[in-house]
């Protein structure tokens, strides 16, 4: 995304009509954003998403609400130091994306009141006591239940219906990716579909892992998200898909705008926009741990016909017919 084009979405967050304001308190409050990438297209879209919906309910930016917000870039050491950052800067409330940055805000309090978005099984990570009963300072929204990985590998058979081996590039070591593995391999064992895990160390991991893959036949990728660490390394696997060759289908919509195959996920405008719903009623004295825990009401399947084309690949037309999006 352009930034003039971000800053005038802000702009037109600012001049929200005084008729669509409610009444709110003379001081202005303070919501602090840890979110993942500033040149990832996609968050900003998603940032404006939810200061929009925060000035539908009547707290505009520089009048009565002011937005703090730092991009980790995917570094978990920066996540950390802005976390405590934002906690020292005393907001009302806190916002974060994916489970491991919730999990800093939550390091550096645990009193000030946290909303996640986009996070993988909160109650399993540890976020929240209970998806009805969250308890403590956090709630919030989260990106998909652990089954629905399952669907990514129903996409990468209908795209490709010889495919025989199939690489997950996942983390292993957080619940998006041990969970959503599970899942695949749970539906891969009744269509004969042989596994293949790629970790995500590092880029060199990556990159040995699709490559050695690559040289057999028969071959797709599938890609377990959101976590960060895969995430930092999007171009990368994108890349070496397009490199290999490999049909790949994705859970974030992020990859699909840098070129990769297809992405099935949350809508995360929707989560951005619901989740200032929830920051809107902690401002007004709600709390956290009566909020319970919300999953998706919207998915989105975003095929880029241009990527199809360059594999060599015929998209069905009952699948375009049932796209979210088709990049042409």
């Amino acid at each position: 995304m352009q930034r003039r084009y971000f800053l005038g979405v802000l702009g037109g967050v600012v001049a929200w009509p005084l008729s669509a304001r409610a009444q709110q308190p003379s001081r202005v409050r303070r919501i602090g954003l840890l979110m993942s990438r500033p040149d990832d297209s996609l968050g900003q879209v998603w940032f404006a998403a939810f200061a929009q919906e925060l000035q539908k309910l009547g707290w505009e930016v520089g009048r009565n609400v002011q937005l703090d917000t730092r991009w980790g870039a995917g570094d978990t050491e920066r996540f950390r130091r802005y976390a405590a950052e934002l906690v020292a800067s005393a907001p009302d409330v806190l916002v974060g994306t994916a489970n491991s940055i919730v999990g800093d805000l939550q390091q550096a309090s645990r009193t000030i009141p946290i909303v996640f978005v986009l996070t993988i099984d909160p109650v399993g990570s540890g976020l929240v006591a209970s998806l009805a009963h969250p308890g403590g300072n956090s709630t919030g929204f989260t990106a998909f239940e652990f089954s629905l990985n399952a669907k990514l590998l129903e996409l990468l058979k209908e795209i490709t219906p010889g495919v025989k081996r199939v690489a997950v590039v996942r983390d292993a070591t957080v619940p998006a990716g041990s969970g959503g593995f599970a899942s695949i391999q749970t539906a891969a064992s009744s269509s004969g579909v042989e596994l293949i895990p790629v970790g995500v160390h590092d880029a060199e991991e990556i990159e040995r892992g699709i490559t050695d893959f690559a040289r057999g036949p028969n071959g797709g990728l599938i890609v377990v998200g959101p976590p960060s660490s895969v995430a930092s390394h999007q171009d990368l696997i994108v890349t070496l898909a397009a490199q290999h060759h490999l049909p790949a289908v994705y859970a974030t919509l992020a990859f699909v705008g840098n070129g990769a195959l297809i992405s099935y996920g949350a809508d995360g405008n929707d989560q951005f926009r619901r989740a200032a719903g929830y920051v809107d009623r902690i401002l007004n004295g709600e709390k956290p741990a009566d909020l319970p825990v919300q999953a998706p009401t919207k998915y989105q399947l975003v095929i880029n016909l241009k990527t199809a084309k360059a594999l060599g690949l015929t998209i069905p037309p009952t699948l375009l017919a049932t796209a979210d999006e088709v990049i042409e």
